[in-house]
């Protein structure tokens, strides 16, 4: 499947997350935990496949290599530790926003994201956006921004929700972009399984420290968990995490603006939520489909790329041109391209 529709279809199934949760009453930890750890066995069976693939390989120290992915870094079992306890934080932080805000704000502050993600990246990664990521990014935080300020009489003096919801966006952009730099070398299922199991063991710990319980809730509560491991999870985050080897996370967390607007029109449509947005979110969402639009033109020579690390579809084994590795990229061949 096409990057670039991959990355849409991800994107419009996170959009029912911040509607969806409202309905449950189970603390904000155990809805984070069970969306992660729902999907675990269908991506653990999936990676295990991915695993199939691989080879001994005497010349590479030893190693067990999958022959369509060039050799991790051994910094890669670390920093995928790392996103999965950035992606526990930012989950917690931003469903436990939803208790004191409402969804368009709460939605809106985490969707910041694109900012933090461009300073981590040009800082740690040396991936500048050229000038129509720039605009798009611009254009797409300014409708972001006025869908927050339309929705802002309906959150006033919810502080506390935008400090969460605020948290939620630097720690979604650090995984954004950690996964933006493993992704190169590691296939979408077993970077997806390693993530989504280090961030669910992260709250269930979490959880046993606050006495929070993971169990024995009512069915409407299993219900959300469900449908939020199903759609938003397995779908939109995987999803997400599949373009992280085509597209930049700017890029990627632009596209991902898409949902607050996606989540406004849901929790006006939905009776019990029922909140009617005004014209400054209409501007807003219009905006950000335009800057999410922008931004992927200008960064649309990802899909020119092999697809080096996912599947049958790039046995050439071509390395991404990317300042992400020092050095020039080396062919599987072992010489240098």
């Amino acid at each position: 499947m096409p990057p670039l529709l991959v990355l849409i279809v991800a994107v419009l199934a996170t959009t029912y997350a911040g509607p969806i949760v409202r309905f449950a009453t189970a603390p904000a930890v155990a809805i984070a935990f069970w969306r992660l750890a729902l999907v675990l066995p269908i991506t653990g069976a999936l990676a295990w496949g991915e695993g199939r693939g691989e080879r001994f390989d005497p010349a590479r120290r030893g190693l067990a290599v999958h022959p369509n992915v060039p050799l991790p870094s051994p910094l890669s079992p670390l920093l995928m530790v790392l996103s999965g306890l950035l992606l526990a934080l930012h989950f917690w932080s931003w469903i436990a926003s939803l208790r004191f805000t409402t969804v368009a704000s709460s939605v809106v502050l985490v969707s910041l994201k694109p900012v933090f993600a461009w300073g981590i990246a040009a800082l740690w990664l040396r991936e500048h956006p050229g000038r129509a990521e720039r605009w798009g990014i611009v254009v797409a935080v300014l409708g972001a921004s006025l869908i927050g300020l339309g929705d802002a009489r309906l959150s006033l003096g919810a502080l506390s929700g935008d400090a969460l919801a605020l948290c939620g966006a630097l720690t979604g952009a650090g995984y954004y972009v950690i996964g933006r730099r493993v992704r190169q070398t590691v296939g979408i299922w077993r970077y997806a399984t390693v993530v989504y199991a280090v961030a669910a063991a992260a709250l269930a710990l979490f959880a046993l420290a606050g006495t929070t319980p993971l169990v024995g809730f009512a069915r409407r509560d299993w219900a959300v968990f469900g449908a939020m491991a199903a759609g938003p999870m397995l779908v939109g985050h995987t999803g997400m995490n599949y373009a992280l080897r085509h597209f930049r996370a700017t890029t990627v967390n632009v596209a991902a603006l898409g949902e607050p607007v996606g989540a406004s029109v849901i929790a006006w449509l939905v009776p019990s939520i029922h909140e009617v947005p005004p014209l400054t979110v209409v501007i807003g969402g219009v905006l950000v489909l335009l800057g999410i639009a922008l931004s992927l033109r200008g960064d649309g020579r990802g899909e020119r790329f092999a697809a080096v690390a996912d599947g049958p579809a790039a046995r050439r084994n071509v390395p991404l041109p990317s300042p992400l590795s020092p050095g020039r990229a080396k062919r599987s061949d072992g010489n240098e391209s």
